[in-house]
C-alpha cells in the first residue's frame, strides 16, 4: 500500500501556471510508474499524464500535450505536474495515482492504477 498526498492546487487566471506536487510513502516508490488524472465537475475522471518508474518515459493526453510536464524525483519520492498556459477547461480536481504493478508502464487505463491521493482542486478563471 502506498500513501499519496497532492498539493499545489489553487485559483489561477487563464494563461497562468501552477505546479502540482505529490508526496508518496509506504512502498518502493522508484519501482512504480505514476500518473496524474483529473475529474471536472459532472464529468468522468480522465487521464492527464504518466511517467515511468525511472522517469525516462512520459505520456500525455492530447489536451495537455505541449503545456503540461510530468516529472519525478525518486530520491524525494515525489511526482510533479508543471502546468503552463492553463485554460478554463483545465479546471478539475487533480489526482496523483500509482501504478498497480512494479516496472509496468501505465497510461490512460485507470485500472492500471491502484492507489490514489485525495486530490487537489485547480480552478482556471477566464
Amino acid at each position: 500500500q502506498v500513501q499519496l498526498v497532492e498539493s499545489g492546487g489553487g485559483l489561477v487566471q487563464a494563461g497562468g501556471s501552477l505546479r502540482l506536487s505529490c508526496a508518496a510513502s509506504g512502498r518502493n516508490f522508484s519501482s512504480y510508474a505514476m500518473g496524474w488524472l483529473r475529474q471536472a465537475q459532472g464529468k468522468e475522471r480522465e487521464f492527464v499524464a504518466a511517467i515511468s518508474w525511472s522517469g525516462g518515459r512520459t505520456y500525455y493526453a492530447d489536451s495537455v500535450k505541449g503545456r503540461f510536464t510530468i516529472s519525478r524525483d525518486n530520491a524525494k519520492e515525489m511526482v510533479y505536474l508543471q502546468m503552463n498556459s492553463l485554460k478554463p477547461e483545465d479546471t478539475a480536481v487533480y489526482y496523483c495515482a500509482s501504478g498497480r504493478s512494479p516496472y509496468t508502464l501505465v497510461k490512460a487505463d485507470q485500472d492500471a492504477y491502484d492507489n490514489w491521493g485525495q486530490g487537489t482542486q485547480v480552478t482556471v478563471s477566464s
